[in-house]
């Protein structure tokens, strides 16, 4: 059977979660649509709180496949397993501890249909415990195209996580598109050659992922000298493929893109972390005052690392990120 929409959800210790993310999963308004469940191997009750919601969708049954990692592969191979067994027209990915809202998959999908695009993106929430921030993926004009969208990815004006973002399945299919084995942090840039290979791209102004916080087993709340390895293989397969797709014309923004993925360095109170920052990309800090998308405290903590006034970045983490957006995003 062909579907509009196959969603493919990764799980990996979430059983706090993903019982929610399953049931908004299941009361999509679209209906033409498969739900991969992807069991990494998880060591927790996850597939067996999905069959427990899947009991009150008798209507659903049908459209769902629940398959296991006989060993934890990681996310990356989670979504690559989804991608080996879908046959929907688009692809969607809904981490297991997340959840959309319940009209996603059909606004998304009628966005898809009116404008004939390769690839739509939403608007999304950072969910905390007592409340949310949305964050707006406006990208300030309405003629988008592939190169358009990763020119704003880069410079870090719009986000690159797949998430937001329905994907015709040919993108994959044609382009022998894959998420990087084995390379988990930083496989969300997989998306960046998505948009190079998209012809139309559309942007639907309403939030409709919520990107949970919550989960201290998530993958990214624990990183290590191994995560950062990882890292530095997807930029450099990013940037590597980058200029075999299109030499000269986005080297600028490669630039900004270094800088981008460097920068959450300076979102921490670790002094050794503000170091890293420095060692990585130094060639990418001429370029901190060239980039549109840099507003003012982000260039003047990005000048303090360069300058190694290290005390002025812990004095904006404390005062700015703990105690303020501490306050307000709770």
């Amino acid at each position: 059977m062909c579907y509009s929409v196959s969603v493919i959800i990764p799980m990996f210790k979430v059983q706090a979660f993903v019982g929610q993310c399953a049931r908004q999963l299941f009361s999509q308004t679209l209906q033409n649509v498969e739900f991969i469940f992807v069991d990494d191997c998880s060591p927790d009750e996850s597939s067996s709180i999905v069959k427990k919601v899947l009991e009150d969708f008798p209507a659903r049954k049908s459209q769902v496949q629940i398959v296991r990692h006989e060993q934890n592969k990681g996310l990356p191979s989670a979504r690559n397993t989804g991608l080996s067994l879908a046959k929907g027209d688009y692809i969607f990915h809904c981490d297991g501890d997340d959840w959309l809202e319940t009209n996603a998959l059909e606004l998304l999908w009628n966005k898809a249909q009116e404008e004939q695009a390769d690839l739509v993106f939403c608007d999304w929430y950072l969910s905390f415990k007592n409340n949310e921030r949305y964050m707006s993926q406006d990208p300030g004009t309405s003629d988008l195209d592939g190169l358009k969208l990763i020119k704003l990815m880069l410079s870090g004006k719009l986000k690159y996580n797949v998430w937001n973002k329905l994907v015709k399945r040919e993108l994959y299919l044609d382009h022998d598109i894959r998420f990087p084995d084995g390379y988990g942090m930083g496989e969300d840039m997989t998306m960046i050659r998505l948009s190079a290979a998209a012809k139309k791209v559309s942007y639907l102004p309403k939030g409709l992922y919520h990107y949970v916080q919550l989960n201290n087993e998530a993958f990214t709340k624990k990183p290590s000298d191994k995560h950062f390895e990882q890292i530095r293989f997807n930029v450099n397969q990013t940037l590597s493929y980058l200029m075999d797709r299109f030499g000269d014309k986005l080297l600028e923004d490669m630039e900004f893109f270094k800088l981008n993925i460097k920068l959450p360095f300076l979102i921490s109170s670790d002094t050794f972390s503000y170091k890293r920052w420095n060692e990585w990309y130094p060639e990418a800090n001429t370029f901190i005052d060239k980039n549109p998308s840099f507003n003012f405290r982000t260039r003047f903590i990005q000048k303090a690392a360069m300058k190694k006034q290290y005390w002025l970045i812990k004095g904006y983490y404390y005062l700015v990120i703990r105690m303020v957006y501490g306050l307000i995003y709770r």
